[in-house]
């Protein structure tokens, strides 16, 4: 959500990069004991998008897979968690919800390099640029209206009924992820940000009541979920890496945000047919049952101090030498400016 790119420079795969590649040939062996119904041989590629966990598409005669890797090399204390990516897909598949089939996961480190999970390769369309130039005005309603109503549905799971109650913390959530980005944005700090030692001081002591826990998605935007091939509706939501238990309108206003981004800030929405801000809310509370959102100020400065958290762990894989995307360079250049941002809306939100 930070920046919108045009479709096709993310879109599709490549050849594996050199400091991506893996044994392939243990990788088919481990396939062949664990993955129903895998027959040989493979064929790997790595996927354009992704700057967190590498993902490759592996083919085979009769179907392809996608696998998710921790990078190999030097990582931050919890992140990259492939096993909880693998936890909640499962769980969530039983459920109907729009998510790739999960085959299995390995933990063992010697198989590959590092841990990872097989899950189904969905066919369909991934879409980079919000305002969804390729297609008509009736489908870009559409589009959105099935991802905000999407979301709604992951929010009105009950953890406890579907196998997930144990899959985060209890407490308000807000709290424990303004204390496990600060750790993280500390673990990864290259310079010294005013705004963001700021509002380190400052949300702590200003977070909302949490009303409902849910499953929360944590990184829910537009190029992280597959569409049908030629319908416009969700087919599999993708990159779960930062799931958790927690408010759910924490995923909400992230998916709020892009309204501010450049990509719809600015568009003209009425003629793109693409729903406002304020009637993507409407959307999501009607499909929810709850009240209108108050306070967008908060989560909004809340939002741009995770991203900004989030870039500096970048910076620190690029400086670390794991990062896994070219791309990366480009997303730690925007730690400064997302603080900044961050800090505009903690003022409007009453901070001084």
């Amino acid at each position: 959500m930070v920046d919108f790119r045009r479709d096709e420079d993310y879109s599709g795969t490549k050849p594996v990069e050199e400091r991506h590649r893996i044994d392939e040939l243990r990788l088919d062996g481990w396939m062949r004991e664990y993955v129903e119904g895998y027959e040989g041989p493979l064929t790997v590629l790595q996927f354009k998008g992704g700057q967190s966990n590498p993902t490759y598409r592996l083919d085979t005669p009769k179907r392809s897979y996608v696998m998710r890797r921790k990078p190999f090399g030097k990582l931050l204390p919890s992140a990259h968690a492939v096993d909880r990516e693998f936890r909640v897909i499962a769980a969530l598949g039983k459920q109907g919800f729009p998510v790739a089939r999960a085959y299995a996961l390995c933990t063992d480190d010697s198989v590959i390099g590092a841990a990872f999970y097989i899950m189904s390769m969905e066919e369909g369309r991934v879409f980079w640029d919000p305002t969804l130039p390729s297609q008509t005005p009736e489908s870009r309603r559409a589009i959105f209206t099935s991802k905000i109503e999407t979301l709604a549905k992951l929010h009105q799971y009950d953890p406890e009924q579907i196998g997930l109650g144990d899959f985060g913390k209890p407490g308000n959530y807000f709290a424990r992820q303004v204390d496990r980005w600060t750790k993280q944005y500390r673990a990864s700090e290259t310079q010294h940000i005013p705004e963001i030692e700021k509002l380190i001081e400052w949300l702590p002591r200003t977070v909302p009541e949490q009303a409902r826990v849910s499953v929360v998605h944590g990184d829910y935007r537009l190029d992280n979920m597959i569409f049908h091939a030629t319908e416009p509706r969700v087919q599999a939501v993708l990159d779960w890496e930062l799931s958790t238990l927690g408010d759910p309108l924490a995923d909400f206003t992230y998916l709020l945000m892009q309204w501010t981004m450049p990509g719809l800030h600015g568009a003209d929405l009425k003629a793109l047919n693409i729903p406002s801000m304020d009637e993507a809310a409407e959307i999501y509370c009607k499909a929810t049952g709850r009240p209108a959102i108050a306070n967008l100020d908060w989560y909004f400065s809340y939002n741009l101090f995770r991203l900004a958290c989030i870039t500096q762990g970048i910076a620190g894989r690029v400086r670390d030498g794991t990062a896994a995307s070219a791309k990366a360079m480009e997303s730690a250049k925007r730690t400064v400016p997302l603080s900044k941002s961050s800090w505009d809306y903690a003022r409007r939100a009453g901070a001084a």
